[in-house]
């Protein structure tokens, strides 16, 4: 009943795809504001009087991974998705929306405050005032960011269930990378044209427009409910804690969850990594090295949409999501050989603009395939949340790593094998959804 209510009261696609663009717009800033420091490595690490922080990549690699800290370690997105599914997407996305902002603004005061060399120390590892008070930044606007992604995934099933899923899916992913694209490509002229602080005043506004353009959705989303999808829907597929174990019971929802951690563990750090990577292993400038890594986030733009389509009309989305995961695997040995090529590189990053599109376009419109409705925002933050363990661990290794072996090799065996990893889960992946009639592999779009 629930699924026919949802098609009947959804069937314009005029209100569909404007939900979808507010929406995307919001989580398109987040990614802007996620990224905006990555090219800014090179500069971090300038001492103070030459306009840096004096950071060590070791103190870049813990401020990488503090986005997850809060999430990962107090459980904080796990009880995302227990908010989000008790208290409504609405609510779950402004609350989201605005600890982005906050943590951002702690991050502004860490770039900009003279702290006169104070230091401090978290489990015996020791940072410079300003490296700690930006991962503090950092990772209340993690868990902002986090909860804005379950949002807005809970938010695209609630409007394209039955129509197009996994193409507006896609569409979201799309502008979600155009902000990672920008972040990558125009932060460091910015901060070299100005000041170190400057990208970050920028992606402040930015912030404030994805506040607004959310609120604006909450409008929309309201008038749903008053025009009747709430009555019925809602009673019948009430949320309750014991749902969980509906979840917890399913061996899809595991090796999706794992493909997850290993794939993005091998994408998100790399691209937090990949602009000094350009400048010292393939000789690129620094005033156009974020443009090389943000080949990847580009290409992406207009292929995940494309491969979403795919998916909606064809299918085989397991096999999509394979294809990627081994595309990646290659990129990653790739960049780990004795090549300084910077047409090497390039390629290289194209490719993994390919495998970066096909993954994910395919991944998430497979979730609400497994998983109820009134459980998926729980199923997406727990996701995310074991997710973030990787995406926490992954980028202190790598740092670390970088500063025993300059040359990348081992870091980009890091990588390597850890995409591997996820194309392996893909494949058990296919196994069991032969085994357990998902329909992962069926089209989304119902005739």
């Amino acid at each position: 009943m629930a699924e026919t209510i949802i098609k009947r009261l959804n069937d314009s696609p005029i209100a569909r795809w404007t939900v979808l663009f507010i929406v995307a717009t919001a989580m398109m800033m987040g990614y802007f504001v996620n990224d905006v420091m990555s090219p800014l490595e090179t500069l971090l690490e300038l001492p103070i009087k030459q306009g840096g922080l004096g950071w060590s990549p070791s103190d870049y690699g813990f401020f990488s991974g503090a986005g997850s800290f809060i999430n990962v370690f107090l459980l904080m997105l796990f009880f995302s998705g227990l908010i989000l599914d008790k208290m409504g997407i609405r609510f779950t996305g402004t609350l989201a929306c605005s600890l982005m902002v906050v943590g951002t603004l702690v991050k502004y005061y860490a770039v900009t405050t003279d702290f006169g060399g104070a230091d401090f120390t978290f489990f015996s590892t020791h940072l410079p005032a300003s490296a700690a008070w930006a991962s503090l930044g950092f990772a209340v606007f993690g868990v902002g960011y986090e909860m804005t992604g379950i949002s807005v995934s809970k938010a695209m099933v609630r409007w394209f269930t039955g129509h197009e899923l996994a193409l507006a899916m896609g569409l979201q992913l799309a502008m979600a990378r155009l902000g990672t694209a920008a972040a990558l490509s125009i932060s460091a002229p910015i901060a070299r044209h100005f000041v170190l602080s400057t990208p970050l005043l920028v992606a402040l506004a930015f912030l404030i427009i994805g506040l607004l353009a959310f609120l604006v959705f909450c409008v929309m989303d309201r008038r749903l409910d008053a025009s009747g999808y709430s009555c019925e829907a809602d009673k019948s597929e009430e949320f309750r804690l014991a749902d969980i174990g509906i979840t917890l019971r399913n061996p899809g929802f595991w090796l999706i969850t794992l493909f997850c951690v290993l794939f993005y563990s091998a994408v998100s750090p790399f691209l937090k990594f990949s602009t000094k990577l350009m400048v010292m292993k393939y000789g690129v400038d620094t005033d156009i090295a974020g443009f090389f890594s943000s080949i990847a986030p580009f290409g992406t733009i207009l292929m995940t949409p494309l491969f979403g389509l795919i998916y909606d009309k064809y299918g085989k989305g397991v096999t999509l999501v394979i294809i990627g995961a081994l595309m990646l695997t290659a990129v990653h040995f790739g960049f780990s050989l004795p090549i300084h090529s910077s047409t090497v590189a390039i390629a290289l990053m194209v490719i993994l603009s390919i495998g970066y599109s096909l993954a994910p376009a395919a991944l998430w419109p497979c979730v609400p395939k497994i998983i109820p409705l009134k459980c998926l925002g729980t199923a997406y933050s727990m996701i995310f949340f074991i997710q973030n363990f990787g995406r926490a661990i992954i980028p202190m290794c790598v740092g670390k790593a970088n500063e025993t072996d300059p040359t990348y090799t081992t870091s980009m065996l890091i990588f390597g094998f850890t995409a591997l990893g996820a194309a392996l889960t893909a494949i058990a992946m296919l196994i069991v959804d032969r085994k357990k009639s998902y329909g992962l592999q069926l089209p989304n779009i119902r005739k």
